[in-house]
């Protein structure tokens, strides 16, 4: 897509100057189990941070197809570092979906990190005496629904949530947690909590993504005020972008970067390089390598136009003020959950190609490899999962799943 928005081109061209400092950082990320804090402040400094911030409050609220590809070019350069930035910036766009006073709260220094947890792992419990003023008012008028639809002053929050990266340097979560009505029934609501009320834990060990520092968080007896607390479907159901898709396509970005950065190192270690145990001095001579790389290309450049027909029509609906159906949804779920297959695939190919030095710890190929196989298993990207529900509506049937 054509970009002339000088503030993302200054953006994006500010990030592509970094990619050899984010690149080396990859180990040390790696070994501290968090991204180097000079990393966050040189995209602070860049304005990665205000892409998705509106542009009411200082930020720079740019097309959601520029936003992925400044996020695709931070994932080129280190995979954890792209996949931080990644949640970083989808999510900052959440709280424009909160009521005015929330926004000015969260947006109030025009650059902001925010983190996300939406499994419901926690719950949200009102002030006594609000509750039975909800409860009165939901009497009233018939709705049936309780605290989960009066209008409380404040509610408290409890609970832990695993798996939030990002977790070690955000400035704002945005947390799913149940909400009981008089009846019993839980609801699913969307808190949103300033991480200096919570706690995290020192408990990310993983062979994967091992640099995103995806903690766990806690939250006990956190007072949220009623204007920082949504109904989970709310949220879901978006403002300018349909959430789900526009978070998918986010996601996409950053896999296709780490396939790109994966690629581009492939091709940097390759003049001088024999094949150990064969008559090839140069690899680039060998038809195999000849084929590997090829088909590596092609299937990144199969991703990257995937990639465009979502992002387009996501901006389309944006720029209408509508919404896509269901069936969009569904097909924005699967079309993004393939592009991922197709990076994940490319990178096998180069690393399966790249000979044994590659393993070593030093060599950002292999780190590439392992962060984007182990970062495909989030549930949201999963190839299956997500091939399940477009085919459930090519084929006229319910999505089956609320995350849409």
């Amino acid at each position: 897509m054509t970009r002339n928005d000088s503030g993302v081109i200054a953006v994006l061209d500010e990030v592509t100057a970094l990619v050899p400092v984010l690149r080396e950082s990859g180990i040390e990320g790696e070994e501290r189990r968090w991204i180097p804090d000079e990393n966050i402040e040189l995209l602070e400094k860049a304005g990665v941070f205000r892409l998705a911030v509106p542009r009411r409050f200082g930020g720079l609220g740019v097309p959601v197809a520029d936003q992925a590809a400044v996020l695709n070019e931070i994932a080129r350069a280190d995979s954890a570092t792209g996949w931080v930035s990644m949640i970083w910036v989808s999510s900052s766009w959440v709280p424009s979906l909160f009521p005015e006073q929330a926004q000015e709260e969260v947006y109030a220094a025009g650059a902001v990190r925010v983190s996300t947890g939406f499994t419901p792992s926690g719950t949200l419990t009102a002030g006594i005496a609000d509750a039975e003023t909800a409860d009165t008012e939901a009497a009233d008028s018939g709705s049936g629904s309780g605290s989960g639809s009066g209008t409380p002053s404040d509610y408290t929050l409890d609970g832990s949530w695993k798996w939030i990266s990002g977790s070690r340097g955000a400035d704002w979560a945005v947390l799913a947690a149940l909400l009981t009505g008089p009846d019993g029934t839980p609801v699913p609501y969307a808190a949103l909590v300033p991480f200096s009320a919570l706690s995290v834990a020192d408990d990310w060990y993983s062979s994967a993504g091992a640099g995103t520092g995806s903690s766990t968080v806690t939250a006990t007896g956190v007072t949220v005020p009623a204007h920082r607390v949504l109904p989970l479907a709310d949220v879901l159901a978006g403002g300018d972008y349909a959430f789900v898709p526009y978070f998918m396509a986010q996601g996409a970005a950053a896999y296709i970067g780490m396939a790109k950065g994966a690629y581009e190192r492939f091709l940097e270690r390759l003049p001088g390089r024999g094949i150990t145990y064969t008559s090839w001095t140069d690899q680039s001579q060998s038809p195999l390598t000849q084929i590997q790389v090829a088909v590596a290309a092609n299937k990144i450049e199969a991703a990257d136009a995937l990639q465009e027909r979502w992002l387009r029509r996501l901006q389309e609906h944006a720029d209408a003020g509508t919404q896509p159906d269901l069936a969009e949804r569904a097909a924005a779920r699967g079309r993004a959950a393939y592009a991922v297959q197709l990076a994940k695939e490319a990178v096998d190919e180069l690393f399966e190609a790249a000979g044994a030095s590659v393993i070593l710890r030093d060599e950002p190929l292999q780190r590439f490899h392992r962060d984007i196989r182990g970062l495909s298993l989030h549930a949201l990207f999963t190839f299956t999962t997500n091939q399940e529900v477009h085919g459930r509506a090519i084929l006229g049937l319910a999505p089956d799943t609320p995350f849409l």
